[in-house]
């Protein structure tokens, strides 16, 4: 795998988009926090981005599985470089407007850029490759948002927000320049070859083919429940130590576990199915943590477990995504399943805000940790139920 070219562009590409991402984000919530007081509010403006993103899911779909993946790529690499200008706009006119039109832009490259990156790796690394690969992947990501918060944060204290933008703009650059390299083998995407009917809803009956893509799917509530607002969490936990250096601890804890969750997955011979119900429950814990987040250090244990976690559990549910759904399909479902986290995402991302502002951060966690039990509790029975019943029916046929 190390010998592939494309294995080191998609990497590259990885760490040096998420340093520019991780750059815009510290400078998003700076901005946020300056010009906007409520975390309602601020949770508004973010969700306007991501709804953006939904509306296009259909149609990314169709287009990554139709056209070229690395075009595919190569476009939304440059609508992500046009979104930084608009910040760019904000900054200058201190305006929430501009601060909207690249949260849309931004939402929309994003909508096409993932589906086509995750189609994509199944095509130049084999199958039995493919849990490293992911959790390489993953583990690139991280690094490049431990570094890029830490390096955000000090750029933050040593420079002015319009730099931190600039930076990541040029990271954005890169991997435009990057992505030229990229060749994807297998790809059978000439006017000859392209079908003219490609619906999006040929996802719906075709995930009921495949039971552990399904379970794999609605497990993945429970990790977003703690991944839509998380980064009001951890500014309100860094309100509540009046320690703004809290910010850069809970961060880099939870990615230095990720880093060891998605190393540590693949030495773990126990089945799938069974580890993706262990992890949920862990991450369901690790909500319940945050009840003392007074305490820095159960704050810090609790980013660690949910780090830790969720860097076992998304290489795990991206393997099954690959591996069992069709390759003329990936398109299409990976568009559906980032739709559904956009979805679930913005659900999340208002609800944090709305109890931070209503009940405060101890007993929203209590709710969301009772919620991913009771969502666990739930999947486990009925899963168990249709499984009995379908032996059942097995039986009766034999």
């Amino acid at each position: 795998m190390w010998k592939n070219k494309n294995v080191w562009i998609i990497l590259t590409g990885e760490l040096v988009a998420g340093l520019g991402l991780w750059f815009g984000i510290i400078g998003n919530l700076e901005f946020l926090q300056q010009h906007v007081p409520s975390d309602f509010l601020k949770s508004l403006i973010l969700f306007i981005g991501l709804l953006a993103g939904v509306l296009v899911g259909p149609l990314a779909g169709k287009v990554c599985d139709r056209y070229s993946k690395k075009t595919v790529l190569l476009y939304s690499g440059f609508l992500r470089m046009i979104s930084v200008t608009f910040m760019l706009l904000a900054l200058h006119f201190s305006s929430i407007s501009w601060m909207l039109a690249f949260a849309v832009t931004f939402q929309i490259s994003a909508a096409f850029y993932f589906p086509a990156l995750q189609a994509t790796i199944p095509l130049i690394v084999e199958e039995g490759e493919l849990l490293a690969m992911n959790g390489i992947h993953m583990n690139v990501s991280t690094i490049s948002r431990i570094v890029g918060t830490a390096l955000g944060g000090m750029l933050l204290a040593l420079v002015s927000l319009r730099s931190l933008y600039i930076a990541s703009f040029i990271a954005y650059v890169i991997l435009f320049g990057v992505t030229f390299f990229l060749n994807v083998p297998n790809e059978h995407t000439n006017e000859s070859n392209q079908r003219p009917k490609m619906r999006f809803t040929e996802m719906i009956p075709l995930l009921k083919k495949y039971p552990l893509v399904k379970i794999a799917l609605l497990l993945t509530l429970i990790p977003m429940l703690f991944l839509g607002g998380f980064n009001l969490i951890v500014m309100s936990i860094s309100d509540l130590h009046h320690d703004p250096a809290v910010k850069g601890l809970l961060y880099t804890t939870e990615g230095i576990a990720f880093m060891i969750g998605a190393f540590a997955v693949k030495r773990m011979a126990v089945g799938q199915r069974k580890l993706l119900y262990v992890f949920a429950l862990l991450i369901a814990i690790s909500q319940g943590l945050l009840y003392f987040s007074e305490i820095k250090l159960a704050a810090l244990a609790s980013f660690a477990l949910f780090g830790f976690s969720v860097g076992c559990f998304f290489p795990i549910t991206a393997t099954i995504f690959q591996t069992t759904i069709p390759k003329e399909y990936h398109g299409r479902f990976f568009s559906l399943k980032n739709m559904l986290d956009r979805v679930l995402f913005q659900i999340v991302l208002l609800g944090t805000g709305f109890f931070l502002d209503v009940v405060g951060l101890e007993m929203m966690v209590v709710l969301f940790s009772s919620l991913s039990l009771l969502l666990i509790v739930y999947f486990f029975m009925r899963e168990t139920k249709e499984s009995v019943s379908l032996q059942r029916h097995d039986s009766s046929i034999g």
